[in-house]
């Protein structure tokens, strides 16, 4: 596999490096011009659906085909690595979906608009991302994912997706239940790539290939806020491409409309930043790729219109459990048997190394 991920890394290069030409040339599947899409799934969000395996609630059937994958991101976004991931989703003719954290959103809008600009779908994952989402009360737990919404909504100054995804994927009955009554889809995954904890790009790839080897395909879980994930992705996308996957896109039949108790926060909030700007952190990687895709034309869109499901406030919750390790740090682990553990720490500075 290392040889020929390295065999790769020519073509990836070149890939990302001719966006620009790609620009015009790019096919619904990606003729000739790395992965392109499948199909498309457009989601009708009335009912609430859950979706992905990694979960102990209700959730709707699989709307994927073998050897078909769901590209996601989320944490982000981070401009400097976002940015870097766009460009590479260029290259591939390809798009995903991102779910991003309110605060985030709020600090880089202009990375917010550019996803969405670039024919990416924008969903939530919480104001803060906070740990502990399952053990707040419900008050304090909805109000978290509302302000996620009304944050990402106000940053990207456009419709956004009813798509929801827990942090640490630590869902509950309750929550989800209110979810359901607002419509929104939420989304846990199926592949777990493991970004947060493997360091060296190629492991990276060669991971995450061998799981959606293992499953044929599915929901698949990246971050946007890590560089490593930044430097593998041109070698993951080539290596689908390769072994003959297709990605789907998902799109919602609705845009979302934010709660206006939290709207009127956020709006007056972007609007005293376009009044005050700061001097922006910049990409340390320079520009690579285009300022846009042109819309595909003759992708096949598949509209999706799931029951709902009942959801118990007072059921087993899925997601993560909080422990703590020796040294005193919160371990997250997930519940569920093929599940991914995560350790919230301090957070460090983030040395900025190029990404290829």
């Amino acid at each position: 596999m290392r040889a020929h991920l390295n065999a790769l890394i020519a073509g990836a290069v070149a890939a990302i490096l001719s966006a620009g030409a790609a620009d015009a040339a790019c096919t619904p599947r990606g003729a000739g011009n790395g992965l392109g899409l499948a199909r498309i799934v457009d989601i009708d969000t009335a009912s609430g659906p859950l979706y992905g395996d990694i979960t102990k609630q209700p959730h709707q059937v699989d709307f994927l085909q073998p050897k078909e994958v769901v590209l996601t991101f989320d944490d982000g976004p981070m401009p400097w690595i976002t940015r870097s991931i766009l460009d590479t989703l260029d290259a591939h003719c390809t798009k995903a979906t991102f779910f991003s954290v309110g605060r985030m959103a709020i600090a880089y809008p202009d990375v917010v608009r550019e996803i969405q600009h670039r024919g990416h779908t924008l969903g939530t994952h919480t104001w803060s991302h906070p740990m502990n989402l399952r053990q707040m009360p419900l008050e304090q737990s909805s109000a978290e994912i509302e302000r996620g919404f009304a944050a990402v909504a106000a940053a990207a100054g456009a419709p956004i997706a009813p798509f929801f995804r827990f942090p640490g994927l630590s869902d509950s009955g309750a929550m989800l239940a209110h979810l359901q009554k607002r419509g929104i889809a939420t989304f846990t995954v199926d592949v777990v790539s493991n970004d947060s904890f493997i360091p060296s790009p190629e492991r990276l790839a060669r991971e995450t290939i061998a799981k959606v080897e293992a499953r044929q395909g599915g929901i698949v879980l990246f971050h946007d806020i890590k560089a490593v994930t930044a430097k593998a992705l041109p070698f993951i996308l080539a290596e689908l491409q390769v072994r003959g996957y297709r990605v789907v896109h998902m799109t919602s039949k609705r845009p979302f409309a934010p709660d206006p108790r939290f709207s009127a926060e956020f709006v007056a909030k972007m609007a005293q930043a376009e009044t005050n700007k700061r001097v922006k952190m910049l990409p340390f990687f320079g520009s690579v790729g285009p300022e846009h895709v042109a819309k595909e034309t003759g992708t096949p869109v598949v509209a999706l219109v799931p029951a709902a499901s009942t959801f118990a406030a007072n059921s087993a919750a899925g997601g993560a459990r909080v422990t703590r390790d020796r040294s005193g740090r919160a371990v997250v682990a997930l519940s569920q048997p093929t599940g991914w553990t995560t350790t919230v720490r301090r957070s460090q500075r983030l040395r900025r190394e190029p990404i290829l």
